[in-house]
This record gives structure tokens, C-alpha cells and sequence, in this order.
């Protein structure tokens, strides 16, 4: 009789012994530095204008930190082949430290975008390489729980980054607040060159895609532009400019010699493939309420800032617990099915958002959202594990640091089409509450609409059999 996975030493205790403590402290500092450091910057960055000037230029030090971050997040794997994971982790974590120290000590917004833009690449770089050493690093049957390790992470940097800049901007200084993540950086650093083995293989032969990268860049950058148009014709025009420029790379990559990205990157017949969509359309459903949602419940239901942000963050609260529930799951039909269970929730979330607005009920809001959250934790982890242990032989670290990456250009792409939908709608212009709940119906309906893309290739999605039967033959190791 074979034993639950679970039960076979895959206890959330093992990520703490003396295997696999340095590295769980690594990999989720890795993470902390881009989760906080987000959570950090967006509530210290009003004073540091008031301070400096600049307030024509503050949406760039998102925008300029999004881009480079997605460039870096690109060309990671790359540079984990070329240079090794320690290199490429110790130098980017050291352009994250050299971006910090600008923007901390900056003059102008001019330094703070340029300090934003190290910041983005060396944290992109650092996020996919990540990603790609926990197939690396830890046994299969550990994996989902070094991602709900993380969910935790993200969850404590949703509440404890905006308390945390918020007290030092106020009671010392701005400046402060950026420069939490010297220590951080430090700390990672340290912890890198402890547990990353050196790098043996050739480093003579670098040859860098920089067309690629730049067009990537280019085509994220359209994305962003999309999103502050006050004109629909104009954002409509930059969303078909990045969808063409994107698409095109994808296709230049795949007859490449020096790929950035699977060979069979969002192919509608693989597992790998089809992963990647939903990995995309999931964040880029999702993101509208990251946008919308604080703002409605304020503007619609005379909500303070921190009740608001408290209504948002039970998102996050939901990921992290169901990440961390679904983590003992062993059974590889459980977690197929918790694959294809997220976008349904996802869908089902966001349909329910748009109920509780025509109802003027907060609860079945609060509902809505916190449905979203379950979704992200029960599938995530499975889904990212799956799309690691399905890529072809030698294309792993490529799939494995897409992940991140290509969740942050969903994000991106989200937020853009939200602001379509928002603008189409009549949203900035609303000014009484029927006409503002209306329009935020309408956001959220065109999101279920994505949702719904993503749900059908969960359905969609082919489990490859060396991976379940990999699973199955871990699971019966004594």
C-alpha cells in the first residue's frame, strides 16, 4: 500500500532542519526583497517628493521599476547558464543594494527613477533565479510548501511593509524607509554564497539577446503608457502596439540559439505551454481589483485608508492561507484538480465582486475577494511545480524563472486593460455613486471575462505522466 506523500517525511517541519533551513531562509528572503521593497517604496515615495519634487515623474519610479524588473526577470535564466546561480544572484543582489543607496540618498526624482531602475533589474534577476533553484534545491514532495512558505512572505510584506515604511517616514525619514533593504540585501547575499555551489561550467561563450530584452522592455513599456492614457483610442493603440511586439519575441525567440524562454512557451498542445497562459491571464484578471478596489470602497462607501486597505489585503490573507493548507496535498490527481480548481474560484471571485457592487453589499464584496485569494493559494504552488517538472530536458531554469516574471507582465497587462475597461466605462469621470458603481461593474466584468480564458486552460491543461509518475514513485521512497 503506498503512503500518502505527506506522510512520508513531507512534514512542513522538514523545511527547517538543518537540509533545507538555509536554503527555505534564502529563497524567501529572495522574495521578502521584492515583496517588501514594493510595500516600502509606494508609502514613503509621497513624502520624497514633497521633499525633492519630481511629482510629474513619480508613476516612472513604478513604471521604470516594472520594465528593467521584467528585463531582468528574462534574460535570468541566461545568465544562471552563463555565469552560474551564485554570480548572477551576488551581482544582481549588489545593483539591487547600488539602486537602493541612490534612491535613498537621492537629490532629485531624477536620482530616485535611476535608483528605481537598478532596483527593478537586479530584483528581477534575483526573483526568476529563485524560482528556478527550488526544483534545485529541494525534493518534489517539498516543493508546494516552499511556496506556500513564500505566500507567507507576501502576506507578512502586505501588512507589515506599509506599517513598516509608514512609521519610519513619519518618525525619521523617507530615506529610512529605503534603506530597510540594505540589510536585507546583505543578509541574502550572505546566505547566497553559503548554500549556492560554484559555478564550473564555461563562462567564454556569452552571447547576450539584447534585441530581445529591448523589445521585451519596449513592449512592457507600451503596456505602461496604456495604462495612464486619458484617450481610449490612444490606450487601445499601445495595447495592440505591446501585444504585437511581445508576440513577435516569442516567436524570434523559439528559432533562436540562445532562447530566453522555453521552446514551447504558451503552445497551445503542452503542458508547459498551456501552464504559461494561466500563469499570464491569472494576474492579468486579477489586477483590476489591485487598482480599483481600495479606490471604489473609498470613493463609493466613504471607507478611510486603512479600512480600505485592511478590505484589499484579505486577499493576500487568503492566498497565504490556502497555500498553506493545500501544501500537504500529495495525490497528483488532488493537485491536477487544485490546478484547474484555482481560475474557477478565480472566475467565480470576481463574478462575485461584481454581484456585491449591484447589491451595495460589502460582505458578498468582502467574499468576492477573498474567493480570488483562495483561488491564487490552492493552484499556484501545484500549477508553478507543474510547469517546472514539465519543461523539456534543459529548458527547467528557463520555465522555472519565467514564472515570476511573466507574473509581473500579467500584472502590468492587467492593470493596462482595467484602465480600458475604466475608462470605456465612464470611471473617472463618475460623479455620483450610481454612475461610479456602474462603472466599476463594468471593470470587474470585463476581468471575469480574462478570468474566464484562464479557467479554460486549466481545463485544458495535460498533465505529462514522467511528471505524476515521478511524484508517484517519490511518494513510495521510504
Amino acid at each position: 500500500m503506498t503512503a500518502p506523500l505527506d506522510s512520508r517525511g513531507a512534514s512542513w517541519s522538514e523545511l527547517l532542519t538543518a537540509d533545507y533551513s538555509t536554503a527555505t531562509t534564502t529563497l524567501c528572503l529572495g522574495v521578502a526583497l521584492f515583496a517588501f521593497n514594493g510595500f516600502l517604496v509606494s508609502t514613503s515615495l509621497p513624502t520624497a517628493v514633497g521633499e525633492i519634487g519630481g511629482l510629474e515623474l513619480i508613476s516612472w519610479a513604478f513604471t521604470l521599476y516594472l520594465v528593467l524588473s521584467i528585463i531582468g526577470g528574462a534574460s535570468a535564466a541566461l545568465l544562471k547558464a552563463r555565469f552560474g546561480a551564485r554570480m548572477a544572484l551576488v551581482a544582481s543582489a549588489l545593483v539591487f543594494l547600488a539602486g537602493t543607496l541612490i534612491a535613498a540618498f537621492a537629490s532629485s526624482m531624477t536620482e530616485v527613477l535611476i535608483g528605481r531602475a537598478l532596483q527593478g533589474l537586479g530584483e528581477g534577476v534575483i526573483a526568476a533565479i529563485c524560482y528556478a533553484l527550488i526544483p534545485e534545491l529541494f525534493p518534489s514532495r517539498l516543493v508546494a510548501k516552499v511556496f506556500g512558505a513564500e505566500a507567507v512572505v507576501w502576506a507578512l510584506a502586505a501588512f507589515g511593509g506599509p506599517l513598516v515604511s509608514g512609521m519610519l517616514t513619519e518618525h525619521v525619514s523617507w530615506r529610512a524607509a529605503f534603506l530597510v533593504n540594505v540589510p536585507l540585501g546583505l543578509i541574502f547575499i550572505a546566505l547566497v554564497f553559503r548554500i549556492v555551489p560554484r559555478f564550473s561550467g564555461e563562462t567564454d561563450r556569452l552571447t547576450v539577446p539584447f534585441m530581445r530584452l529591448v523589445a521585451i522592455g519596449t513592449g512592457i513599456m507600451f503596456v505602461a503608457l496604456a495604462s495612464i492614457m486619458q484617450a481610449v483610442s490612444l490606450e487601445v493603440l499601445f495595447v495592440l502596439g505591446a501585444a504585437i511586439v511581445l508576440a513577435s519575441v516569442v516567436v524570434i525567440d523559439r528559432r533562436s540559439a540562445t532562447p530566453l524562454f522555453p521552446s514551447d512557451a504558451f503552445a497551445l498542445n503542452s503542458t508547459v505551454g498551456i501552464g504559461l497562459w494561466i500563469v499570464l491571464l491569472m494576474p492579468v484578471a486579477q489586477s483590476s481589483t489591485s487598482v480599483y478596489l481600495v479606490l471604489t470602497l473609498q470613493n463609493l462607501w466613504g471607507y478611510g485608508p486603512t479600512k480600505a486597505g485592511a478590505f484589499s489585503a484579505t486577499f493576500a490573507i487568503a492566498w497565504s492561507l490556502c497555500a498553506i493548507l493545500v501544501a500537504n496535498i500529495g495525490d497528483p490527481r488532488h493537485r491536477s484538480w487544485m490546478i484547474r480548481l484555482g481560475p474557477t474560484l478565480l472566475v467565480s471571485g470576481l463574478a462575485i465582486l461584481v454581484l456585491g457592487f449591484s447589491l451595495d453589499a460589502a460582505f458578498v464584496v468582502m467574499a468576492g475577494q477573498i474567493l480570488i485569494g483562495t483561488g491564487f493559494g490552492v493552484s499556484w504552488g501545484f500549477l508553478s511545480q507543474t510547469v517546472m517538472e514539465s519543461a523539456r530536458d534543459g529548458e527547467r531554469d528557463r520555465a522555472s524563472a519565467l514564472l515570476p516574471t511573466l507574473q509581473s507582465a500579467g500584472y502590468a497587462i492587467g492593470a493596462a486593460l482595467a484602465g480600458l475597461a475604466a475608462n470605456v466605462a465612464g470611471y473617472p469621470l463618475a460623479t455620483n455613486p450610481d454612475d461610479l458603481r456602474s462603472a466599476t461593474m463594468t471593470i470587474f466584468a470585463v476581468s471575469t471575462i480574462i478570468g474566464i480564458g484562464a479557467m479554460i486552460a486549466g481545463y485544458a491543461l495535460p498533465l505529462r505522466k514522467k511528471t505524476l509518475l515521478g511524484v508517484r514513485q517519490e511518494a513510495q521512497m521510504p
